[in-house]
Formats: C-alpha cells, structure tokens, sequence
C-alpha cells in the first residue's frame, strides 16, 4: 500500500500558489489535491479549470482534482483536458454515478468517489471494482479548518475490510481535520492518503511537510 501526503490548496496562500507548490514538490510530496467548489452542491465557491491549467504548466504533481459540484458528469472532461490526473465525484451529486465513473476512465484518468459523513459505504460498495479510490469526508464539505468527526473512523475500517474481502486495488483517502491525533487514527484504520489543509499550508510550509512525514512514517513503522 502506498502512503501518500496530498495537500489541499484550498488552505494556500493565493499570492503565492506557484511558489507554495514548488517548494511542496522540492519537499517530496507527490500529490496536489484540488478542491472544486460550485456554491450549490457544497455552500462555498472555489475555483476552477483555469487555476488547473494554469499550475498544471508549473508541476508535474499528480493532480487529485475533487469536484464538489452538482452534476459533475457536465465537467468530467474539461478537467481532464486541463490536467487532471485524478477525478473524484461525490456519490451524493450524480444522477447515474456509474456512468460517472465511466466517464472518468474514458477521459483517461483514474477515477474515485466521494461519500459526505452520512452517506453509508454500503451506498458504493458495489462499486468498489469500478474505482481506483474512495475518498471519506470526515467533515462536512465545503469549509476548511473543521474538527474530525470521530463517527467516520468506523466507516474507513469498514471500507478496508470490504476492499481486502474482495481483494481489490482501491486507495482509501480521507479529508477533513488531519491534524497530529487525527492523521495516526486514519493511518491506523487503513486509509493511506491523507489530504490535509491548513495542517500543512498554516506556518512553515517546509518544515511542516517535513514534521508530518516523519509523523507519517513513525506510525506507518508501527504497522509494520
């Protein structure tokens, strides 16, 4: 299983997007998640594919592209087009989520699906062949800077176990209010990519990456 520390640029530093993510890459990390907020599927507004494009130019990161958007099936190319290499659409916002996914893999990239902390895994589980990640909200989407909600860490175990049952190759992300307690609990429970905003953008960018993979790898040992 492959760990993976994916900084939320929603927490960025606008001003200094470009610059934040050259030293992100400069700390090792691989994989930028990129939150797409459309005020109606979640309250708050984001940004969109000409944010994408634009950094896209300057990083050669593994772009995980979240769309938080109602009918995300009308964007799932245009994102593809502009660089995605990864898109994920909230279960709760497809009409034909199956489709969905369909979609994604026709676009050429790899696809995952997103629950809120109410939805129920058993409302994806039989798609779990069709997926190469599901992504737990352990927030309510569309605000940074929210406190975990401890009920999801059962939903993470209970993925887990579904996946190995099947022995299927799907990653397990987790997003919302990874802090230093929070991040040994969901690496614990067997997700194995940890978003993670203002946890890693507020401060010392460097030496925050550098503290949370060390954190990172300390717990990973325990497991081993």
């Amino acid at each position: 299983m492959e760990y993976q520390l994916c900084p939320s640029i929603l927490s960025a530093d606008f001003n200094r997007l470009g610059e934040q993510i050259k030293i992100l890459e400069k700390e090792g990390v691989e994989w930028l998640h990129i939150d797409v907020m459309d005020g109606d599927f979640v309250p708050s507004i984001s940004f969109g594919m000409p944010v994408i494009r634009s950094i896209r130019k300057e990083s050669k990161m593994f772009f995980d592209v979240h769309l938080m958007v109602s009918a995300p099936e009308r964007y799932i190319q245009d994102f593809a087009d502009c660089g995605a290499d990864s898109i994920t659409v909230h279960a709760e916002a497809c009409e034909d989520l199956e489709r969905a996914i369909e979609q994604i893999h026709d676009a050429g990239v790899k696809a995952g699906v997103s629950i809120k902390p109410a939805t129920p895994v058993n409302d994806i589980s039989h798609l779990l062949e069709d997926v190469d990640m599901v992504l737990v909200m352990t927030v309510q989407p569309g605000f940074g800077g929210q406190k975990y909600i401890e009920e999801c860490t059962e939903k993470i175990q209970e993925l887990r176990e579904l996946i190995e049952k099947e022995e299927l190759d799907v990653d397990i992300q987790v997003d919302g209010g990874i802090n230093d307690s929070t991040i040994e609990t969901v690496i614990k429970d067997a997700a194995n990519l940890m978003v993670a905003g203002s946890y890693v953008f507020n401060g010392d960018l460097a030496g925050n990456v550098k503290k949370i993979n060390r954190k990172m790898k300390e717990i990973i040992g325990t497991l081993e």
